[in-house]
């Protein structure tokens, strides 16, 4: 076909977007949902995340393909539903498609929902020039019994229309030689939508005012955009057209005269007399582009999202995929052990062999290899189940549903919707779920989800949940089933502690209502299985390990030092867990689970091993055999039930790992709030240890 891919890094683009100018450029734009990140992944051979859930992408991507020796760079947009920006996502799209120089537009079109995504598209339409229609998802369409007419709608819109799948070659081939001729020939769109008389009226008087100042191809557009009276984009606008302060001042009194107008004939909202016309001009083009021969809606939907069996089905779920994480982990996860310590004893050898000083060979091989081989062995296992169940969920569209019945609770707490599914993505790491909750569009609500993603647990801190739950909680026969049911019995506990502190914040430094939620229920689809195995296991099995290990490796040398340089015959570190003893004991805890936790800041993985080293009194951590060895460890120590308990709840609620800490600093900019996402799960967890420990000395 000619056409050759080369990835040009999958680089997010924020406020302004860098690329060669002089290069072909395509904006790449749709509704969420519609395959547009697959498609984008297609041709440039990138591997940007997609997913059967809106609200996925809130930057821009850049990659490039060449065809016929030509080079093209496509700009993948946030998914928006119009250019009446409504969201940071929407802004973003918006902005691009009115400022920056492209010089093609392909619009992606979900087939089973045309007459919505007709919304975004004659908008652009009316932007852009040079403009493709992608109806996508066709083959989705036709198992629907959903038949679009791609020749009658090239016809009404009068620009090119192609119909894809995502995943068929062909079909692609078809797009891309549709781009080569669209970016040769450079068309031109003749299609001018027309809305009510008097609104027609007031656009004609704005745009030959516009017209007095500048000669933009857009300013039909520009001007029903102007009398909108959206400050903020009307600046724009202005400084776009490169229009002068004077005159500026100028065209606001034309809009006054405009609005005046309007409103003397009987139209008291510009923008909603203008959404009005937009529905029932698609909804027209719709019918006679569509039609359907065989209603097959998915009747899954009354069970899964129903009032009485939604959220029973939803834990049902969770509970299945911790038990197939907690019953697939143990074997690898020990075998995996057993490997990379006997590596550490062959690199241990060899440092001996070559006469390596004695404290090098202790910081390399008890401090950093030891730490390493721990994290990967507690981490990797789990991590490389869950994930790729987690992944599977999200691309076969259940993880909107997950939103949509949690979203009442939400707005009960008087949060966003979304930020159930900024809290999903904190289950596998609580760093992604902070930078997932950029998809919420309030600053108020966004912080709320940031500040309390850290209450749900990261895959970190699952090894240690389900080590502390299987030797203390279950006993006898299917212990298994039992320690999945206990750690979803913990993640509930998890959700609700969510939910309250949201509440708490919502009433208090963070008020405010909570703003609408707007989500989108896609089809169901059949996960791509090699995908989603590459995705899960490179894009975050591997991301999230590699992140651990970056932290874990200087984590090692500090436990070592700690555990190594005396002070009258006791360690650094004996010193420190014996000064923490009186403060430990008030929460049912010890000076050693309480030196793990502060030392564990780094990596959640590395808390237990730093546990086991304290006890033992070791200068390097630790390998055990068995959970029984382990257990009989912690019991010789003092451990109770109490303690187990304690450590339980700390373990679920305590500060954030160090790589969350840093992103949350990133993405609030704020000291302030990044020291107050680290002191309320604290707060949260010790309070919860007090009375458990009061509790128990009442009983």
């Amino acid at each position: 076909m000619g056409l050759t891919v080369k990835s040009t890094g999958n680089k997010l683009l924020k406020n302004s977007l860098n690329y060669d100018s002089n290069n072909n450029v395509i904006a790449l734009i749709g509704n969420p949902n519609v395959g547009k990140s697959t498609i984008f992944n297609a041709l440039t051979g990138l591997n940007q995340h997609t997913g059967n859930w809106p609200g996925k992408t809130v930057e821009s991507a850049s990659g490039s393909f060449f065809y016929n020796n030509k080079k093209y760079t496509l700009i993948d947009l946030p998914g928006t539903y119009s250019l009446f920006s409504s969201s940071k996502e929407e802004e973003v799209s918006r902005d691009f498609i009115c400022f920056e120089k492209h010089c093609l537009t392909i619009i992606v079109m979900d087939a089973t929902m045309i007459e919505r995504n007709l919304n975004l598209a004659t908008q652009i339409i009316e932007t852009n020039d040079n403009v493709i229609i992608c109806v996508n998802l066709i083959d989705e369409a036709k198992k629907r019994g959903i038949n679009v007419d791609i020749k009658k709608m090239q016809k009404i819109l009068n620009v090119p229309v192609v119909s894809t799948c995502a995943t068929d070659k062909k079909s692609l081939e078809k797009l891309v030689k549709l781009i080569e001729k669209s970016c040769n020939e450079k068309q031109k769109n003749s299609v001018s939508f027309k809305y009510d008389d008097l609104i027609e009226d007031v656009i004609d008087k704005m745009e030959i005012t516009l017209n007095k100042y500048t000669n933009n191809k857009n300013n039909r557009f520009f001007a029903l955009k102007i009398l909108e009276n959206n400050i903020e984009f009307n600046n724009k606008i202005f400084d776009f057209l490169k229009i002068k302060k004077q005159d500026i001042k100028k065209i606001n009194d034309i809009y006054i005269n405009c609005n005046n107008y309007l409103i003397k004939n009987g139209i008291n909202d510009y923008q909603d007399k203008i959404i009005c016309s937009i529905i029932k001009r698609n909804n027209k083009i719709s019918k006679e582009v569509t039609n359907q021969t065989d209603v097959t809606i998915p009747k899954i939907d009354k069970i899964l999202t129903s009032k009485f069996f939604g959220i029973p089905i939803m834990i049902l779920f969770l509970g299945i995929i911790l038990w197939l994480t907690i019953s697939g982990s143990n074997y690898p996860s020990n075998l995996l052990s057993k490997l990379l310590f006997k590596v550490n004893d062959i690199i241990s050898k060899f440092l001996v062999n070559i006469h390596t000083p004695e404290i090098i060979h202790d910081i390399i091989v008890n401090g950093i290899l030891k730490t390493l081989a721990w994290v990967i062995s507690v981490m990797l296992p789990p991590m490389a189940i869950f994930f790729p169940l987690f992944t599977l969920l999200e691309d076969s569209g259940f993880l909107p549903r997950i939103a949509f019945n949690l979203d009442k609770f939400f707005n009960k707490a008087k949060c966003h919707g979304k930020q159930a599914l900024s809290m999903c993505m904190g289950f596998g790491c609580n760093a992604c779920g902070v930078v997932g909750a950029r998809i919420i569009d309030s600053p108020r609500e966004r912080l709320i989800a940031i500040l309390t993603n850290a209450f749900v647990p990261c895959n970190g801190r699952f090894p240690g949940l389900i080590a502390i739950i299987t030797m203390f909680f279950t006993v006898g026969s299917f212990s298994n089933v039992k320690s999945a049911l206990i750690l979803t019995l913990i993640i509930i506990l998890a959700i609700i502690a969510t939910l309250i502190v949201s509440k708490l914040l919502s009433c208090t430094i963070l008020k405010g209502m909570p703003s609408s939620f707007v989500l989108e229920m896609p089809s169901y689809r059949k996960p791509q299985i090699k995908k989603v195995i590459i995705r899960s296991i490179f894009d975050r099995t591997l991301f999230v390990l590699g992140r651990a290990v970056s932290v874990a490796a200087p984590a090692g040398l500090i436990i070592w030092l700690m555990s190594n340089i005396f002070i009258n015959d006791n360690s650094i570190l004996n010193y420190c867990t014996q000064m923490l003893n009186p403060i430990a004991n008030i929460f049912g805890l010890d000076g050693t689970i309480l030196m793990a936790f502060i030392l564990g800041f780094p990596a959640n993985e590395i808390v237990i091993p730093i546990m086991i080293m304290g006890y033992m009194k070791t200068t390097g951590l630790t390998d055990y055999n068995s959970l029984t060895e382990l257990k009989t460890l912690l019991i010789n120590n003092g451990w109770t039930i109490k303690t187990a308990l304690c450590t339980l709840i700390f373990m679920l609620f305590h500060f954030p790992c160090s790589t969350t800490i840093l992103t949350i600093k990133k993405e609030t900019n704020s000291k302030l709030w990044t020291l107050l996402s680290f002191v309320l799960p604290t707060f949260v967890g010790l309070l919860i240890c007090f009375l458990i420990n009061i509790i128990f000395k009442v009983i």
